[in-house]
């Protein structure tokens, strides 16, 4: 048998009628080295496939694969022998240059791979350059070494995405004697190899969002709303730690720099008028959403960093302007990213967004404006409302306002029009679901739990109730510790953070058994000195049936991912672009056509049209500016943005002048991406 070093191979046994209980051990034996492929204790026939990574070698070399059948009566070993060839690997070197002259700077790429090489995720480059003492003149010019700077050695690291990842969760929040099972499968289109699959346990609500917070805990950047959506997350992480004594000084550290520069940089998009929005004084005006956003966040934020009033108070005052005659609060201004308002998009749902944050503020809701706010939203109660994100919504709002009567009447309507999926014995998952709002039930759900955790405890509908909001929440969060969305997961996690707060012990102890048909049998125990332990550990069986069962008194979080990459179906693309080009390069005034069709989505976010032009070109004055705003102009590459709805079709005539001569042109490139999707990319 041939094997090529590297390569992931699959070994299977079929053991028949054994007559005693036996221990089956296989290993691949490499010189002095033995690699343990499989081992298992089996009682009855079966049959059973082992999947190994063959070890690297040099040369082409002969090894032995040993299976040894171990009883207390009997024995049996065997032995076949394989030979190992080395991988084919394929060098590839690029550089600027073909020659170089003494004294000359190049650049140089080189990648090496093998015929199994499946290049996604952080791939690790490193190049390294030598200098040899060589007889042979280069020009005119003799050979020389330097004493200093002989060797030189770039390592890099290139992100390559050239496919699809997706992954399939199984959370569990587990509590008591429970056991579950879970298939893991794969689609009939996956690039082979790809594969990965693991189990983690850990023993705190927010443990699996604090594992990750290298990317909750992350750096704000970007416009005006990209800004706020890494902003908010720090300050519910902070909140949750402190309220339960359980945040470090590196932490704290971690996140107040991350919210103080948030914090500095939103204020570059701050108008004169106290509003906020995309990209500040540029805009035309500022957007009613993001003002209350930025205003709810400041506040929350200012018991961590410095944060002046006047800025809240500014934002407050504009809001307040923006209040109809009806008490309702009007919507003005643009908002680029869709998926961060999530379901505000009516004059009620605004509007209990605005009341809602105001008081968070201060919980006066004697205030004027929170008066007429109210106004307001009990006018639409009084109606018919249809849409459960905005009862939702308003239910949170009244909860804050005080108004126990509102409130218990639309958490009751709530209550009615929940759905019950997966209730069990031993555990109840609520959730709420409107068609036309799919991709907003984590964020609805969130704000039920919010309702239900902000104000005096309702009969029935207690923290047992809010167990089974918390149950479903769970099973959405992604292996990160997030939700589907933005805006979503903003939501989700102060609300996560407020129950497990409520309902946070250090009593207690779980011990979780993770078992396959395969034979796996892994054994986790989460007590109250490990309960922020993230414990995992690889599942190798793909596909394969796994069984999770808990004992014990403590709640607990298990989780099994399943990762994989599929190629991009053919409509993957969100945009169309095409160019018609009139004139040729080698004219004073150049001038293209560029035509984006957008038809997949109602509307897009941001998108962006990166024009690289050709060297020694630049763009006309005026050219493009009329249709498109200016997202960035400190390279010499343009950068404009637009946003498109479905079907809608953009033309833009673009002029090039010569700005200084340059032979041997080369094509250029135009991206067009959406800014807070760039899988979406055409070029």
């Amino acid at each position: 048998s041939h094997l090529t070093a590297g390569n992931k191979e699959t070994l299977c046994a079929l053991i028949q009628t054994p007559t005693e209980p036996v221990t089956l051990t296989i290993t691949l034996d490499l010189d002095s080295s033995s690699t343990k492929i499989g081992q298992l204790f089996l009682r009855t026939e079966i049959y059973r496939c082992f999947q190994f990574l063959v070890p690297i070698v040099s040369s082409t070399t002969v090894a032995s694969i040993s299976v040894k059948i171990q009883g207390k009566m009997d024995s049996l070993n065997q032995e076949t022998k394989v030979l190992i060839e080395p991988p084919a690997f394929v060098h590839i070197v690029q550089t600027d240059k073909p020659i170089y002259k003494p004294g000359q700077t190049g650049e140089k790429g080189h990648l090496l791979a093998n015929n199994a090489f499946v290049p996604t995720g952080d791939v690790t480059l490193k190049v390294s350059a030598e200098g040899e003492k060589r007889n042979k003149k280069c020009g005119t010019e003799t050979v020389t070494v330097p004493t200093m700077g002989q060797v030189d050695t770039v390592i890099t690291t290139l992100l390559v995405e050239v496919i699809l990842i997706y992954f399939v969760s199984f959370l569990l929040l587990l509590e008591g004697p429970v056991s579950k099972n879970i298939s893991l499968e794969l689609p009939e289109k996956f690039m082979a190899g790809s594969e990965r699959a693991s189990v983690s346990v850990v023993g705190d609500l927010m443990g699996r969002a604090m594992k990750n917070l290298d990317k909750l805990l992350a750096m704000p950047y970007g416009c005006g709303e990209q800004n706020m959506l890494l902003f908010a997350p720090n300050i519910f992480i902070l909140d949750y730690l402190k309220s339960t004594g359980q945040l470090k000084e590196s932490t704290w550290k971690m996140a107040v720099g991350y919210l103080e520069s948030g914090y500095q940089r939103e204020l570059n998009y701050k108008r004169d008028n106290g509003s906020y929005s995309a990209f500040g004084m540029s805009d035309p005006s500022g957007n009613t959403w993001l003002t209350t956003f930025v205003m709810k966040s400041f506040n929350a934020a200012k018991q961590y960093v410095f944060v002046d009033q006047k800025y809240i108070q500014d934002a407050r005052t504009w809001l307040s302007g923006l209040q109809k005659l009806d008490g309702c609060i009007q919507s003005v201004g643009k908002l680029f990213h869709n998926g961060m308002k999530g379901g505000v998009s009516d004059d009620v749902s605004l509007t209990a967004y605005v009341a809602a944050a105001m008081l968070e503020l201060d919980g006066n809701a004697t205030n004027p404006v929170v008066q007429n706010c109210l106004k307001c939203l009990r006018t639409a109660v009084s109606g018919k409302i249809t849409n459960l994100y905005t009862v939702a919504l308003l239910s949170y709002t009244f909860t804050l306002a005080g108004d126990q009567d509102v409130r218990s009447k639309l958490i009751t309507l709530l209550d009615q029009k929940s759905i019950n999926e997966g209730k069990t014995e031993d555990q109840d998952f609520q959730q709420w679901q409107q068609a036309a709002y799919k991709t907003l039930e984590v964020e609805m759900t969130s704000y039920v739990l919010l309702a239900l955790l902000s104000g005096p405890s309702l009969p029935g509908f207690g923290l047992d109730y809010a167990a089974g909001i918390v149950h479903w929440l769970a099973q959405q969060q992604n292996p990160f510790g997030g939700f589907s969305s933005t805006q979503d997961t903003v939501v989700a996690l102060q609300a996560l953070a407020k129950y497990a707060t409520a309902t946070f012990s250090l009593e207690g102890s779980t011990t979780v058994t993770v078992t396959s048909v395969g034979g796996l049998n892994k054994r986790f125990t989460v007590n109250k000195d490990n309960r922020l332990l993230y414990q995992e550990e690889k599942l190798t069986e793909i596909p394969g049936e796994y069984t999770i069962k808990a004992e014990g008194q403590s709640c607990v979080l298990a989780q099994i991912s399943l990762f994989y990459n599929i190629p991009p179906p053919s409509d993957f693309s969100a945009f169309q672009i095409s160019t018609d080009t009139r004139g040729q390069c080698d004219i004073p005034r150049p001038e293209f056509t560029l035509f984006v069709f957008q038809g997949r989505r109602e509307e897009t976010n941001m998108v962006v049209i990166n024009i690289k032009l050709l060297s020694g070109y630049i763009l006309q004055d005026n050219s493009l500016t009329m249709h498109l705003v200016v997202l960035y102009s400190h390279t010499r590459v343009p950068v404009f943005t637009l946003q498109l709805k479905k079907g809608q079709k953009e033309t833009f005539d673009v002029v090039l002048e010569e700005d200084q001569q340059v032979g041997n042109l080369k094509p250029a490139v135009v991206k067009v991406y959406d800014y807070y999707q760039t899988s979406t990319t055409l070029c």
